[in-house]
């Protein structure tokens, strides 16, 4: 390890599958240690992980970075957004988390929807819609569902707050992760009582919402972690946020993110709301807007169709007339929590290629098909679009964007962009400085750009016109679920 010009601060990305861990030098952006350990999600009904599994996980993944952990001055952690922690009166977690990608609670969204004064009172007062990835949602899933887990609940946090007040022993949470709840209204920046009382939960069993450069707390003693006690902790904040601080996003520089679930946004100086639930009207973490629109299938979704077909992922052919909707795990954008996959034009001639291609095409038309709904009106739509994730370094993705997108391309060098955003709030806690601007010093959107290509029209009128004349058949499977 080169010897650190400036102090060492750590950023967390706790994420669906694993837990990431850098270790920075807050003044240059090295990245002079890192560390990563999975952990599991049932693969049942639903979708739910145990919150001490990401506990253990911390603890491996620093245990990886060695000596250099241990001098960190600061840290701060990123985590999934939407998933419901229920702790009892000892802080244990009384259930498994319930994640975002969890759809049980598609009825209780629709209901919630209607019985507080429909869509519109929804994206004005929270600045999203209700969808089953929301935590309010789930939270009314388990008081219909688990009566008894809800009583023995005695604190209520997101995956990322649970991290952070095991280390510093503070409930804790930022407006970011906690605008992705349904119970934070962001005209007010607070909890929202009437939609509490609503869901019937007690703001009391809510972590306290922390601003923008304040101190969440300290590392506490009783601890398994490499850090000093006294050792300041950040807010931390969602995975979306924490990547946008780590690009140091301007307004209306678009992202486009392909992981497991694919997303779209642009940080704006505007409060959205979006009454048809399209794009979320969420917070950032240094105090404007992160407008977004997320869907459930992305990278795993074209993986697992790569290997039914027992290919390589590249192994790509033009799809011709082919069209495949890769809705494996029901839908977000468009909303369509049960549907399944569809498949249209199979030909005699089709091949296992071509087929590959179609489920890329599917899944990216769905992310440009919101993108327009998110930047603001005077964006620059020619600029390039950000592209990260872990899809973003397959050729197969990268071209189909460019294809399907009609613009450049910018692929950032930089790796773990959620652990590296929350580095640069653990670094200006210590700096004094607003994150982005300390990852804009970084310089961490440094990258190739891919130019511009005529954009494929063809392709995504034909996604559109079967997505148009399949949706009977696609609501008829959500209704029936």
């Amino acid at each position: 390890m080169s010897a650190a010009e400036g102090p060492l601060v750590v950023g967390v990305d706790t994420s669906t599958q694993s837990t990431k861990v850098l270790v920075v030098d807050a003044a240059t952006g090295q990245v002079v240690a890192s560390g990563q350990a999975p952990h599991t999600v049932s693969s049942g009904a639903g979708r739910e992980s145990d919150p001490r599994q990401w506990w253990d996980a911390l603890c491996e993944a620093l245990r990886q970075c060695g000596d250099a952990a241990h001098e960190a001055a600061a840290v701060s952690i990123g985590g999934q957004q939407h998933g419901l922690v229920t702790l009892d009166e000892h802080g244990e977690p009384v259930r498994p988390a319930l994640l975002w990608n969890d759809v049980r609670s598609a009825p209780q969204a629709r209901r919630l929807t209607e019985e507080l004064g429909g869509a519109k009172f929804w994206a004005e007062r929270t600045g999203s819609v209700p969808a089953a990835s929301f935590t309010v949602t789930k939270w009314a899933w388990l008081a219909e569902h688990e009566p008894e887990a809800l009583r023995a609940t005695k604190a209520v946090r997101l995956p990322h707050d649970y991290l952070t007040e095991r280390l510093t022993g503070e409930g804790t949470t930022d407006r970011g992760d906690a605008s992705g709840t349904g119970w934070w209204a962001s005209g007010t920046e607070g909890y929202d009582a009437e939609i509490l009382a609503h869901v019937g939960l007690d703001p009391a069993l809510l972590p306290r919402v922390v601003r923008p450069g304040e101190v969440a707390g300290t590392v506490r003693d009783s601890h398994d972690l490499p850090f000093s006690k006294g050792t300041l902790v950040a807010p931390g904040t969602g995975d979306n946020a924490a990547a946008a601080l780590g690009l140091g996003l301007r307004p209306g520089t678009p992202v486009l993110s392909l992981g497991t679930s694919g997303t779209v946004y642009a940080v704006s100086t505007r409060r959205p709301a979006d009454p048809t639930g399209t794009v979320a009207g969420f917070a950032d973490a240094h105090g404007d807007w992160l407008p977004l629109a997320c869907t459930l299938n992305c990278t795993l979704a074209v993986d697992r169709v790569a290997a039914l077909l027992n290919l390589d992922r590249e192994a790509v052919e033009p799809a011709a007339e082919l069209t495949l909707l890769p809705y494996l795990d029901g839908e977000r954008t468009p909303n369509l929590p049960n549907a399944s996959g569809l498949l249209h034009g199979l030909r005699h001639d089709t091949t296992a290629g071509q087929l590959l291609q179609a489920a890329y095409d599917g899944a990216v038309h769905s992310l440009l098909g919101a993108l327009d709904l998110v930047l603001d009106e005077d964006a620059d739509r020619s600029a390039p679009l950000l592209l990260i994730g872990g899809g973003a370094r397959g050729t197969a993705w990268q071209q189909t964007v460019r294809r399907l997108s009609g613009r450049p391309v910018q692929i950032p060098e930089a790796k773990e962009l959620v652990a590296l955003g929350a580095a640069a709030q653990a670094a200006g806690l210590l700096t004094g400085e607003d994150p982005a601007a300390v990852a804009r010093r970084w310089n961490t959107t440094r990258g190739p750009v891919l130019d511009a290509v005529e954009r494929d029209e063809a392709t995504l009128a034909r996604i559109a016109g079967v997505l148009s004349d399949a949706a009977p058949l696609l609501e008829r499977s959500t209704d029936t679920h």
